[in-house]
């Protein structure tokens, strides 16, 4: 049975292999706490590595043992406080690592704590998740390129050697200038060795034959030129070729439409801000030519750049269809269905003029959900639903690729978004 080993250098992280197994058995922990870390970070601070803490007793090893029951002879040892018959009270259990409350007595074991990094932080946070009904439409403006295997070749980096085709090229370099020595070599030692026999009849009553002095060293030197063959050349040496090949990519586009009216506290602003950066960084990490469309609006919609919609102060009244209208105008302009992806992600509080909500209803069922993959709304409000909501719903009941997701505090930013954006089968428009 065929075993490797991999003895690659893995850099300052001398561990990887373990530390990748490590990932794998507690893949439900670390989850846990990356979802605990997300709503106890700032906006700043949302992307970087984090501290993850294991309880000890998920991490003890299995252990064989002699199991309940049974009829066992156990000698222990003698004492002076009790006799045959006495029944032994159950000793208090040792305090745990991390207790709130000092003891004497008892010893435990604090939680296993190790640190991820940047990168093992956002792969654990974006597992599993994807832009669902994510269609093939037109080749990007900026082409991806992949390195497929094209033939071999006669240069490269030692890396790309191909051994089975340079030991096979070897083979056949030997093959073919050898044949020709092995061949008279053969004939060679036929004719000596039918010389040889006739000699030694007349061994006694004739002179040696020069004709066999010719072909010993005739033999000698064929010899010494197949001994010459190398056994690999610098010329058999193959290596496999890769070249560039265009693919076929996605084009998809992101409208975030963020509610910055005067009911939306700071509180409220910073959730929603929360949840668009995990967006943005879902996006940008997943998908590279995805591009994104920041919408800010009030009683007015604008469209503003990464900076000022992350960061602007500007804030009024509460109109949610001039977003609506805004991102409508963008698609016909600039993103039309029949070549993008297209997808919605709001986030309001759901306070909306009375007479506005069916109005928004009325964009996104006639303009906005034909012409869309997926939009999402997330309403942040401890409080009952709003009318925005309640106008949304006959929506989210129509059609498919339209998601409504609730968020009440920080810790809900996490499961919400996972569930939007959970990988899942197609599902087609309706």
């Amino acid at each position: 049975m065929s075993q490797f080993i991999d003895r690659r250098h893995s850099s300052r992280h001398k561990g990887a292999v373990n530390r990748q197994r490590f990932f794998q058995r507690f893949k439900n922990q670390i989850k846990k706490s990356v979802s605990d870390a997300i709503a106890n970070r700032s906006i700043t601070d949302i992307e970087n590595g984090e501290k993850i803490n294991i309880p000890n007793r998920d991490i003890s090893e299995p252990h064989f043992h002699f199991g309940k029951g049974g009829r066992r002879n156990i000698v222990l040892s003698g004492n002076h406080d009790y006799i045959p018959g006495d029944t032994i009270k159950r000793p208090p259990p040792a305090n745990e690592g991390n207790n709130s409350q000092a003891s004497n007595n008892g010893e435990g074991q604090d939680d296993f704590v190790f640190q991820i990094s940047r990168e093992e932080f956002l792969e654990i946070f974006f597992d599993d998740l994807e832009l669902p009904n994510l269609v093939k439409r037109q080749i990007t403006k900026i082409p991806n390129y992949k390195l497929v295997r094209s033939g071999f070749v006669s240069e490269g980096v030692p890396t790309n050697i191909n051994l089975v085709r340079s030991l096979r090229s070897a083979l056949s370099r030997r093959i073919a200038v050898g044949t020709t020595y092995k061949k008279r070599l053969k004939q060679a030692e036929n004719e000596l060795e039918l010389l040889l026999a006739k000699t030694k009849i007349n061994v006694n009553h004739t002179p040696p034959n020069p004709r066999i002095i010719t072909l010993q060293e005739e033999i000698k030197l064929l010899k010494a030129k197949i001994q010459r063959i190398p056994f690999i050349d610098p010329f058999d040496i193959k290596y496999n070729n890769r070249v560039r090949q265009q693919q076929p990519s996605t084009q998809a586009v992101m409208f975030c439409l963020m509610d910055v009216s005067g009911s939306m506290d700071e509180a409220k602003k910073d959730i929603a801000k929360r949840f668009f950066i995990l967006l943005y960084l879902f996006l940008s990490r997943s998908y590279e030519t995805t591009e994104l469309v920041f919408i800010r609006h009030h009683t007015s919609a604008k469209e503003v750049n990464e900076q000022e919609f992350f960061y602007s102060r500007e804030t009024g009244g509460t109109v949610v269809s001039s977003a609506l209208e805004l991102m409508y105008e963008i698609m016909q302009k600039r993103y039309p269905a029949s070549e993008w992806n297209i997808y919605g992600a709001q986030a309001s509080d759901g306070d909306n003029w009375n007479n506005d909500s069916p109005r928004c209803r009325e964009l996104l069922i006639n303009n906005i959900m034909p012409m869309v993959q997926y939009f999402s709304y997330v309403e942040i409000m401890p409080r009952q639903h709003q009318s925005l909501w309640e106008s949304y719903e006959s929506i989210a009941a129509a059609y498919n690729n339209f998601s409504m997701q609730h968020i009440t505090h920080y810790k809900d930013i996490y499961p919400v978004f996972r569930e939007l954006f959970k990988r899942q089968h197609d599902v087609p428009k309706s």
